[in-house]
């Protein structure tokens, strides 16, 4: 490529997972009045959106990476993980953490960017049409 200009590149995926945002080192009332609804001790569920940039300069192909091979890595170290899951219960990972949205978008982020390493961009993650985190390391 005769220029060095850089394009970014998305990738969308979806799962389903429910979860309860509880913070155990506070009172049962403090978390009732800081996560409301999403206090429920029974957990309650979310259809996400997952939104995965890469950033590079395409190679002789015209690629950045093959979307094959980034959909078989968001696949393997996200979704496969978390889909259909209790994150509090079902992930290790997660069992030490809230599981706000603002704390799975870098959980996801450490995790792709073991192999994504420096083409990996922005995370994006949708839990509602009205909650978005999005997360740059």
């Amino acid at each position: 490529m005769t220029n060095s200009k850089f394009v970014y590149l998305t990738r969308r995926e979806t799962f389903c997972a429910s979860h309860r945002l509880h913070n155990p080192k506070l009172s049962d009332e403090d978390n009732r009045r800081i996560y409301d609804k999403c206090n429920n001790p029974n957990g309650h569920g979310h259809n996400y959106i997952l939104y995965v940039t890469v950033k590079g300069e395409p190679d002789e192909n015209g690629l950045i990476i093959n979307l094959y091979e980034l959909k078989a890595i968001i696949k393997r170290l996200v979704i496969d993980v978390v889909d259909h899951k209790h994150l509090n219960y079902d992930i290790p990972k997660l069992k030490e953490v809230i599981p706000t949205i603002e704390n799975l978008v870098t959980v996801f982020w450490n995790d792709l960017k073991v192999e994504l390493g420096d083409l990996l961009y922005e995370i994006r993650l949708e839990e509602s049409e009205n909650n978005i985190a999005i997360y740059r390391g």
